[in-house]
């Protein structure tokens, strides 16, 4: 083969080994989002169904693409909200060269507009802005007047049009501020008011201002710290670490509460609008209902995007820096080792740590390549193909034939998305049909079916401790993931604990009821917190070898993913099957929505409404149990299905998606009630 031949051969072989790799992270970044999104829908799915209101929700990561939307193309009232499209207008004005920005207004009595802002309460007659600040007054303070005299400038129709321009149609103004004469729209005025949206259309404009494109960078920077300046940060931040930097605009009304606005997060930034709208809660006061819906989806975002614990990072350019982690960092130690002699193997972790950047900086010393330690273009072509965990060939011209697999059967099973699946009898010990049913794995949520079942056992004879009263402690109010929303120094009784445990899922109620009941099992109330749980969870360990589970061990209460808290569906199944022995446990697993009132410290009262994570209690035929989701272990749900007198149960682990375990489930117990009689 000629030089140029050879040359070519390589190029082609490098150009492989590229696909390859970016094939991979292709998937990798497809399964993060598929989890992240039925994350987010399991933590809103919750508070938009407790909400008595019109609701509608769109969240977007913008680094990932990951999106969660409720009815987000549904048009909805604005309030004040519709003075960011205004701001965009008159931007787009201003670099067409049809708006000065520094032109100067004069204020005016008649310019006085009632409600939210400065200048009608605080300025004289006369005072002189430019257009400039009465858009920062229109942002920052929402302020009514600066509105006027912004559309005086530009005009009505302008907003309109320019929504139309960045593909916005539902997004409309209608008339100025509190001058319903002036309305270009009377009848989308009389149905919602001042302006109109959807939740989709403002996360598009939020995305294009974050990526500079909402007319030119330079002008999206400026509208963006516009957003910044908005005084109401709670409406976003309030549940949120302190110091998050949030743009956003909001607006309310009696009966509406809208918020828009992007989130700075270690993750990447989020994109977030809320609307509401015929809210009964009209309160003028941060606990408004439309207010905290607003707050929880972002703190829910907030939590999936920014776990915990650290997440493996999807790489989606090829550049692989200290820092990064997964699959990919695995593929580069592995290659790495293979230039170097045993004496300076690196440890493959699928972490690139310091040891890993100075091995790569070896070689690219070696390679005459400039010492980054980043996996640049040249870094991989001198690496050549990647090593991985297969034994994989090394000529890419050498592949070996594949088989096809056979057909799918007509018969059988149905074909599903989980990794795992269990389906059978609720009342005697006969499985129908499973796949990988003794595999230990991550089982998330699911965990909390015995946290719930430890408890209701043990009121078999002690009926008392349904009445006793629980305090939340500090600990559990911050416990992460999903919640119940109860604050430390809240109490209530033990009989509603397990309600906020069971249908919002909460891990801070799962917290509270293994410290409450770990004290109780030890007979020492002073027991410290870390004790009491490590008794309770050693209380479900005991319970687990009784029924017997033996793929189980439990870590913790709630389900949050620890290396060692491993279940299998063979062993929930056999877990759900003791636990429909107890009348409590089915009639709190069919529950859908309920309301309690927790006890606060100095005597205040507080009303809480959980609703069902179980999709599965809208349709008739399904009476429970109890879903599960986490990156680890993917979409899992334990259900019970009657049909015609008789109880089935199904356990599935590691569906790919929320909607996907559902579909699941539903598909096992359609394949079993049409089957059954053909059971020994």
């Amino acid at each position: 083969m000629s030089p140029v031949g050879v040359s070519r051969w390589r190029l082609a072989v490098f150009a492989v080994a590229v696909c390859v790799v970016f094939a991979n992270a292709e998937i990798l970044f497809a399964k993060e989002v598929s989890l992240a999104q039925a994350e987010l829908a399991d933590g809103a799915d919750p508070f938009i169904s407790a909400h008595r209101g019109q609701v509608a929700v769109m969240i977007r990561h913008l680094p990932s693409g990951a999106e969660f939307g409720f009815r987000a193309d549904e048009p909805m009232p604005t309030a004040s909200l519709i003075k960011f499209p205004v701001m965009i207008a008159a931007y787009q004005q201003a670099t067409q060269g049809k708006l000065d920005l520094k032109k100067m207004v004069t204020f005016r009595d008649a310019d006085r507009t009632p409600g939210s802002g400065i200048l009608t309460t605080h300025f004289s007659e006369g005072l002189q802005l430019s257009v400039r600040d009465a858009i920062r007054l229109m942002i920052a303070y929402s302020d009514n007047t600066a509105t006027n005299l912004v559309i005086r400038e530009i005009g009505l129709n302008t907003t309109n049009d320019c929504m139309g321009q960045f593909d916005c149609p539902q997004t409309r103004i209608h008339a100025c501020v509190y001058h319903p004469e002036t309305s270009i729209s009377p009848a989308d005025s009389q149905k919602y008011g001042l302006g109109k949206t959807t939740a989709r259309e403002m996360v598009q404009l939020l995305t294009r201002l974050q990526r500079g494109e909402l007319i030119d960078a330079a002008t999206s920077q400026t509208m963006r710290e516009h957003l910044q300046a908005c005084d109401d940060q709670s409406r976003l931040g309030s549940l949120l670490p302190e110091g998050t930097r949030i743009a956003m605009k909001t607006g309310s009304t009696s009966a509406v509460r809208t918020v828009a606005g992007l989130i700075d997060s270690p993750g990447g930034t989020i994109a977030i609008c809320v609307l509401t709208a015929e809210n009964r809660d009209r309160r003028w006061t941060e606990e408004n209902a439309g207010q905290r819906l607003s707050a929880e989806i972002a703190r829910i975002a907030w939590k999936v995007f920014n776990p915990e614990t650290p997440a493996e990072v999807t790489i989606t350019d090829g550049l692989l820096k200290s820092g990064s982690s997964g699959l990919l960092v695995e593929d580069l130690q592995r290659t790495i080792n293979a230039k170097f002699p045993p004496d300076q193997q690196i440890t493959v972790d699928g972490d690139f740590g310091p040891q890993t950047e100075q091995a790569l900086k070896l070689w690219q010393k070696q390679s005459q390549l400039p010492e980054t330690g980043v996996t640049d273009p040249a870094t991989w072509k001198s690496l050549g193909p990647l090593v991985s965990a297969r034994d994989e060939p090394s000529d890419p011209h050498d592949v070996p034939a594949v088989e096809l697999r056979p057909a799918d059967q007509l018969d059988g099973p149905p074909i599903v998305s989980c990794r795992a699946w269990i389906v059978g009898d609720a009342a005697e010990d006969q499985v129908f049909g499973a796949v990988d049913a003794d595999t230990p794995r991550d089982f998330a949520s699911t965990t909390k079916i015995m946290t719930a079942y430890v408890v209701l056992l043990r009121s078999q004879t002690e009926p008392e401790l349904l009445k006793e009263i629980v305090t939340i402690s500090p600990l559990s109010d911050s416990t992460p993931g999903s919640s119940a929303h109860l604050r430390a120094g809240e109490s209530l009784p033990m009989s509603e604990l397990l309600r906020g445990l069971m249908l919002p899922s909460g891990n801070d109620a799962a917290m509270a009821i293994a410290e409450h009941m770990g004290r109780r099992l030890s007979g020492n109330a002073s027991l410290d917190v870390a004790a009491a749980v490590e008794r309770f969870v050693q209380e479900m360990n005991q319970t687990a070898v009784q029924i017997p589970m033996p793929h189980t061990r439990y870590v913790n209460p709630h389900g949050l993913t620890h290396a060692d808290h491993r279940s299998s569906v063979r062993d929930q199944y056999q877990l759900t099957r003791s636990c429909l022995k107890l009348p409590a446990f089915r009639e709190l697993v069919r529950t859908r929505d309920y309301r309690s009132t927790v006890q606060g410290p100095g005597g205040y009262e507080r009303e809480v409404v959980w609703t069902n994570t179980n999709r599965l209690l809208n349709q008739a035929g399904f009476a429970g149990v109890k879903t599960g989701t986490t990156q680890a272990a993917g979409a899992c749900l334990v259900s019970l299905c009657q049909r015609e007198g008789k109880e089935a149960i199904a356990v599935v682990f590691g569906a790919t998606s929320t909607d996907g375990r559902y579909i699941d489930s539903r598909n096992l117990f359609r394949w079993y009630w049409q089957n059954v009689s053909a059971m020994p």
